[in-house]
């Protein structure tokens, strides 16, 4: 199934119960005073934040929910009983924006939003009753609830983002460092959907590979940019396959700067990838290139090379102890 990680839905809380005009039976009296009770408020639509960022798919197809309605009231002054809520659940991550301009965000597992309020149940007879108005028979309907679209856009949090360009080892190595199952090939394959890989309690996203001109749209776009929004740092993967070494970092950090300029000023951590095709002084150059380019220290890794990786490995552990 492709992954979904925008949808468009509407929703609907639950209509608030009537309430109802009901009478005493007392013995000899046709109407031994009011008891009609009071209606049950609608179930409010809630947004609840799972740990599964499938869980946009379960919207692709069903586009229209609704709580339940509250149950009319009944005699001998007893309320309704209210309507269940509707659950919609949701990535944590996940931003709902309404077309009336409220916009909520989910940020962590297990946390509730009410999205759309019940209407409240209405008022039964017995609510009526005075010095004045000792029969009533007047009682209120329920109101219904809110009711609107809202757009669902995840945006993963991470603690740290694997960025660069296709083929770069992102893959590759969030599979090494966390034994995801992110797929990888031997060509300029390019991920579809974002991985996530648990690092010793860090979560590392791996973000499909961009290309220049993304941040306006072409080739993956800005379809997967806005992840990188929400994470610690990014590592910022260089092949050395590439022959412009500065020129595809210049590239990359030119796309994140203009699809949002607060990504310039992320912390970035500068990676040399698939060393094990360069001979050791090729390495020296192509370190100096980078630094050259970022600004930076560059640190190199290969998957191949189990003592690189380890050392690599050890670096990043620590790299997040630092910023824990």
């Amino acid at each position: 199934m492709a992954f979904i990680d925008q949808v468009r839905i509407r929703a609907e809380a639950g209509k608030g119960g009537n309430g109802v005009v009901r009478w005493l039976h007392a013995k000899g009296k046709e109407k031994g005073g009011p008891s009609g009770g009071d209606g049950g408020n609608g179930g409010n639509v809630v947004l609840v934040g799972v740990r599964d960022l499938a869980a946009l798919s379960n919207f692709r197809f069903e586009k229209k929910f609704r709580a339940e309605p509250g149950n009319p009231g009944e005699g001998d002054n007893r309320y309704g009983a209210n309507g269940n809520d509707y659950e919609l659940l949701v990535p944590v991550g996940t931003v709902a924006a309404l077309d009336d301009g409220r916009q909520y965000e989910v940020i962590s597992e297990g946390e509730r939003i009410v999205l759309f309020k019940g209407g409240l149940g209405g008022k039964g007879n017995v609510r009526f009753k005075g010095p004045t108005n000792q029969n009533p028979t007047q009682q209120t309907d329920g109101k219904p609830g809110e009711v609107g679209d809202v757009t669902l856009s995840l945006k993963i949090i991470a603690d740290a983002g694997l960025i660069g360009y296709p083929n770069a080892g992102k893959s590759s190595l969030l599979n090494a460092l966390t034994r995801a199952k992110s797929k990888v090939g031997a060509y300029p394959f390019t991920t579809l959907d974002p991985h996530l890989g648990d690092f010793y309690g860090y979560i590392i996203a791996d973000i499909p590979g961009l290309i220049e001109g993304a941040s306006a749209g072409r080739g993956l776009g800005s379809k997967f940019l806005k992840h990188t929004e929400r994470t610690g740092f990014l590592i910022h993967l260089i092949s050395a396959e590439q022959e412009d070494l500065a020129g595809a970092y210049t590239a990359i950090r030119t796309e994140l700067e203009a699809f949002n300029p607060e990504l310039a000023a992320k912390d970035e951590l500068v990676v040399l990838s698939k060393v094990d095709l360069l001979l050791p002084e090729e390495q020296d150059v192509a370190i100096a290139t980078l630094k050259k380019a970022s600004g930076k220290e560059v640190v190199s890794v290969s998957v191949e090379d189990s003592a690189l990786l380890k050392q690599f490995s050890d670096m990043l552990a620590k790299r997040f102890a630092t910023k824990a």
